[in-house]
């Protein structure tokens, strides 16, 4: 359950581990095959791996931009 004070990266933690933990119940086993759904190329693990690769590129995205010019209509701080 997601309270309403947590941070936007913190709901991206959260994310991120229900993901691997869903990976980690639907990995192929031996014969190529997901165990949890009896399938080969189950499509939960392809999703939750969208989930992964989405996530991870938004934090790599995130942690790459450069800070904006401070906003002329905010006030200014003494520092």
């Amino acid at each position: 359950m997601t309270a309403p004070f947590l941070s936007l990266a913190q709901i991206r933690n959260r994310l991120v581990l229900t993901a691997r933990a869903i990976l980690r119940q639907h990995r192929s086993g031996p014969d190529g095959r997901c165990p949890t759904c009896r399938t080969a190329g189950c499509p939960v693990a392809t999703a939750v791996s969208e989930v992964l690769r989405t996530a991870e590129e938004v934090q790599q995205r995130t942690t790459a931009t450069e800070p904006t010019a401070p906003d002329q209509d905010e006030p200014q701080q003494a520092g």
